[in-house]
């Protein structure tokens, strides 16, 4: 049962894993910090190693194997510290997340080109559209950025509109049409989501992992209590 759960455990965290993956690349121009990726590849490398780990295990325990199991609570120990790490790591670059989007998001608001978009444009009318925003704090944010002033049209792009608007042109002079909220603190709630995630899956994984340890640990202790020969009492004389 504990094997099945491992495995399943395991599957989780590569799935965790690779979301954050993901999902990363829609935000990675808000986010110029590439070792906040670490927690995740060490979740996913930790989820593919248990796979491997956990069959040692089932077959040790099967086998009631005092060295297999020895083994096995000692790597699950390994993984259980690497699990730590990631709980110490994800928690940090949280931290930092809000200092790291206010560092960059400028930037690339700035460089926006909405006639020839490149990457980082795109990636901002995506970040508009999918977290329903307009601008870094709000929509006249867009004044003062470099495409704002060569269009020379008073409007926002496209993606500030409402979804439900089907005639919106952007204009500032309808800011009804527009969202109102600032994409900046949307964005860091979005990063700070993720690694919590990152978070949660390391922290159910390692209580996983204590049970894992003491259950081995417990077939361990019988099998070391358990002797070669018994004595037998029978109506008071030894068999």
């Amino acid at each position: 049962v504990f094997w099945c759960l491992l495995q399943a455990a395991a599957g989780i965290l590569c799935y965790v894993g690779a979301y954050v993956f993901i999902t990363y690349d829609d935000y990675d121009h808000f986010f110029e910090d590439v070792y906040t990726l670490i927690p995740a590849v060490i979740i996913i490398a930790v989820g593919t190693l248990l796979f491997i780990i956990g069959l040692i295990g089932c077959c040790a325990t099967i086998r009631e194997s005092r060295c297999g199991l020895a083994t096995f609570v000692i790597i699950l120990l390994l993984v259980f510290i690497t699990e730590v790490v990631v709980v110490v790591l994800g928690y940090i670059y949280r931290a930092k997340v809000e200092d790291e989007v206010d560092h960059s998001i400028r930037k690339v608001y700035n460089g926006y080109n909405g006639t020839n978009p490149d990457a980082a444009s795109r990636a901002i009318d995506y970040v508009q559209r999918q977290l329903r925003c307009c601008g870094i704090h709000n929509y006249s944010d867009w004044e003062n950025t470099v495409w704002f002033k060569q269009t020379k049209n008073n409007s926002v792009p496209l993606s500030c509109c409402k979804a439900a608007l089907s005639n919106c042109t952007g204009s500032l002079t309808h800011p009804m049409d527009l969202y109102s909220e600032g994409c900046e603190a949307l964005v860091v709630k979005k990063l700070q989501e993720i690694m919590m995630y990152v978070i949660w899956a390391a922290l159910a994984f390692a209580a996983i992992q204590l049970l894992g340890m003491l259950c081995a640990c417990v077939v361990l202790c019988r099998r070391s209590r358990d002797p070669a020969y018994e004595l037998l009492i029978t109506g008071g004389t030894y068999a």
